[in-house]
């Protein structure tokens, strides 16, 4: 949380500038279409990680899907999860989000910018609405979206994924699109620990699921498939 606030604070100068421009983007996707959007979105990333002294490694880039769109399911550590993938991953993708949290500065202009999705975790009908039309975007536009099965995150949980919520899978399954299990290392580091230092997060992406793979299956045990996978990579490059 310190790097959080430290990054802030060394960043203010450019914030007004930065803001307005990705507000302006973001209203205006007539004029900025989502790959221009997605490279503004970069971009601040990039000013953000080279301020923190944030490097991130991506590993298995190979593994994602050369056509259509897909499901990217990681454990979740923290603020930096979605930003760190997002670094890594050259095509635009977005994510869903809770709603309640959605709207700080910033973080607004950054789920806008890249069309993400906001969601209203008790209100079980919009629930439904945002899942169908993920699913959809997927689908028919082959976009590329970000899940949190976990749902959330602790201040500080380090490298151990918790639960998976199974219904988080009905968006991959509505699509019947590949997942890509990712398993996220020291994520956490970065903005959920007291560390100011520098700090190397990892992004690993795995082999992924085909819908053949897993379209019988009920989502407990999607869940619990895919949470075994990120679990055995963390295993194995933590040894």
């Amino acid at each position: 949380m310190l790097k959080f606030f430290y990054v802030i604070l060394m960043n203010l100068f450019r914030a007004p500038y930065m803001i307005t421009k990705m507000r302006y983007y973001a209203d205006h996707k007539e004029k900025y279409d989502e790959v221009r959007r997605y490279k503004l979105a970069m971009h601040v990333v990039y000013l953000m990680n080279r301020t923190g002294k944030v490097k991130t490694i991506a590993t298995g880039i190979e593994n994602l899907p050369k056509e259509g769109g897909y499901v990217m399911v990681p454990n979740h550590q923290g603020k930096y999860d979605a930003l760190g993938i997002m670094y890594t991953h050259k095509e635009p993708c977005a994510f869903i989000m809770d709603e309640r949290k959605s709207h700080t500065i910033l973080v607004n202009e950054f789920v806008d910018l890249t069309e993400s999705k906001r969601l209203k975790i008790k209100d079980l009908r919009q629930t439904v609405d945002i899942f169908n039309e993920t699913a959809k975007e997927i689908r028919e536009k082959g976009r590329k979206f970000i899940i949190f099965p976990e749902g959330g995150y602790k201040f500080n949980n380090r490298n151990i994924p918790v639960a998976f919520k199974p219904g988080s899978f009905k968006v991959a399954i509505k699509a019947k699109a590949p997942i890509v299990p990712i398993a996220l290392i020291d994520s956490y580091k970065v903005y959920n620990s007291y560390h100011l230092g520098p700090v190397t997060t990892y992004v690993h992406y795995l082999k992924p699921i085909p819908y053949e793979e897993y379209k019988n299956m009920r989502t407990n045990e999607i869940a619990e498939m895919v949470r075994q996978r990120i679990l055995d990579k963390i295993a194995e490059e933590t040894a």
